[in-house]
């Protein structure tokens, strides 16, 4: 047995120099890079069979080549073909970059390929790659295995039936029956690229991400573990405990709650109290606060089960309540006629309220509404209609300062104008009725105008009939207050309350264009005519149920 570390080295150095093949050639390879050296060993012994030159060793064997150190319990070295067969306890120190362990290697100098089996572990410090069978090469650092694999990078585990590994990049590629545990993630896919460094993992094929109550299935995208940052693309779809969201292109950061959507955004939330469907181009969001920013060429449909409500705008908002009223009150609205108050629901399926800026637009079969601005509670069930509102119920205009809609069962219940309050009917096509007054209160019944009464400076014009529906008269009053009952969906009786003043006129003597109220004009033409009016013709059916 050689113990001397310098002796070995003699001794191995002086059996590779006297080697020779049949011709009585030197059998050294002396290429660059690619000759195998022996380091030390317990023991050797060395055979020439054919044209081979082999050199067995045994215990604490040490052997180099260029940068990579070999490392095993024994070995077989052809010193001819610059081979190495290793059994037991193998350790390849690839440059101090790549450490690989095995208990079988067999590894071609020429090529710098190492081919390793049982209990294959390799590791570049970041993460531990573990497999039965394991293709390494030291020149590209490239790694493979097709018999199942698993990595473990701090506490992420992803396993795989292939694997490729590129130690100079520190990428992986994992493909068939790849599967992704994390703490806060659960990944299942066809194909992964993962960098131990950067601990980003990118998705090229349908892919499904679990994390929490959170499933997001996605073609295209990366998520980066250690910043809790995501990008999908290629039409993602995330289902969420209250919401389910599909888009062109979204990105997330889990680490403040913020995300982003964009092109053709459907976002449906669950609450079965307070269901609805946001469309836009953009749609950002903050899972925290739970609040949605919708804009270029956002609508809304409220959902319920006939008669849903469309809304459009500019821009859309949505948020809870509760979190709204950490900033500004939100007040319960009161009747001020009857004096009973809107009660207030404060289940959490109804912990929502919605804002819309700017170019607001309102359809429903019963109902249609216009304006600059608009603030919509599930809480109450009442829409708020700011700077020039406008909403019609069928040959009815209603309009004002602000307007306040509200519904039951999402179906209008009543309405309350402030100030500069004009309710029109549009009696015959040059024909209209006209209600004038500072306030406006009117009921809705089975989604028709029932009455309303006008007050303070109250005006009236109105066209009487005779008993075959033919116009007789028309009637021009004021009155402190007056109150018009509707029936078949047109004035019946108006009755007038205090201080009253006015002309009764053959239909033959007055002109029906001059006959308007202060203020009177009829916007139809601002009118909604359907929900495509809203949500646009692009949008599909299929989207829309």
């Amino acid at each position: 047995m050689i113990k001397s570390f310098y002796l070995t080295t003699l001794l191995v150095s002086f059996f590779f120099a006297v080697s020779t093949d049949a011709a009585g050639q030197a059998v050294t390879d002396t290429s660059k890079g690619k000759r195998l050296e022996i380091i030390v060993a317990d023991r050797y012994n060395f055979q020439k069979i054919g044209t081979g030159d082999f050199v067995s060793l045994v215990g604490n064997v040490k052997i180099k080549q260029d940068q990579t150190y070999f490392s095993c319990d024994s070995a077989v070295l052809n010193q001819t073909a610059s081979t190495i067969e290793a059994f037991g306890n193998i350790h390849i120190n690839d440059a101090d970059s790549v450490h690989t362990y095995s208990q079988y290697l067999k590894y071609l100098g020429k090529e710098k390929t190492a081919y390793l089996k049982k209990n294959v572990k390799l590791t570049d410090s970041k993460a531990v790659l573990t497999t039965d069978d394991l293709v390494y090469n030291t020149a590209t650092k490239m790694g493979t295995y097709v018999k199942g694999g698993k990595v473990v990078d701090g506490q992420t585990v992803l396993t795989s039936t292939e694997g490729f590994y590129y130690g100079e990049t520190r990428d992986m590629v994992f493909k068939k029956n790849v599967f992704l545990n994390d703490p806060q993630y659960k990944v299942t896919t066809d194909t992964l690229l993962y960098n131990t460094f950067t601990q980003l993992a990118r998705f090229t094929v349908p892919t499904k991400i679990v994390s929490g109550k959170r499933v997001v299935n996605t073609s295209e995208g990366y998520y980066d573990m250690k910043n809790k940052k995501a990008v999908f693309g290629k039409r993602p779809l995330v289902d969420d405990k209250d919401y389910t969201l599909v888009a062109d292109d979204m990105a997330y950061d889990d680490s403040t709650g913020f995300a982003e959507a964009q092109g053709s955004v459907v976002y449906r939330s669950k609450d079965t109290a307070s269901a609805y469907t946001i469309f836009a181009n953009n749609v950002k969001s903050n899972n925290k606060t739970g609040s949605v920013l919708a804009t270029q060429k956002p609508s809304m449909i409220i959902k319920q089960d006939k008669d849903s409500i469309y809304i459009g705008a500019d821009t859309l908002f949505s948020g809870k309540l509760t979190e709204l009223e950490k900033s500004r009150k939100v007040p319960d609205i009161t009747d001020t006629l009857y004096h009973t108050s809107i009660k207030s629901n404060t289940d959490s399926n109804s912990n929502r309220f919605f804002e819309a800026y700017f170019n607001v637009k309102i359809y429903s079969d019963s109902m249609q509404a216009v304006g600059d601005s608009m603030f919509y509670s599930f809480r109450d069930s009442v829409f708020r209609l700011f700077k020039n509102p406008i909403v019609w119920a069928q040959e009815n205009q209603i309009t004002g300062d602000t307007i306040y809609l509200y519904t039951e069962n999402k179906k209008p219940k009543r309405f309350y104008v402030f100030e500069n309050a004009l309710a029109i009917n549009r009696a015959e096509k040059e024909l209209y009725n006209q209600v004038k007054g500072n306030t406006i209160n009117g009921y809705f019944k089975n989604g028709n105008i029932d009455s309303f009464r006008a007050k303070g400076s109250a005006e009236n014009i109105y066209y009487t009939a005779d008993e075959q529906g033919g116009f007789i008269g028309v009637n021009r009053s004021t009155s402190d207050v007056i109150d018009v009952t509707f029936k078949d969906k047109k004035p019946y009786k108006v009755v007038f309350r205090n201080n009253l003043q006015g002309t009764l006129s053959p239909i033959k003597q007055v002109n029906p264009g001059e006959l308007q109220v202060r203020g009177f004009k009829w916007y139809d033409g601002k009118r909604p005519k359907n929900k495509f009016d809203i949500i646009g013709k692009q949008t599909t059916v299929s989207a829309i149920k």
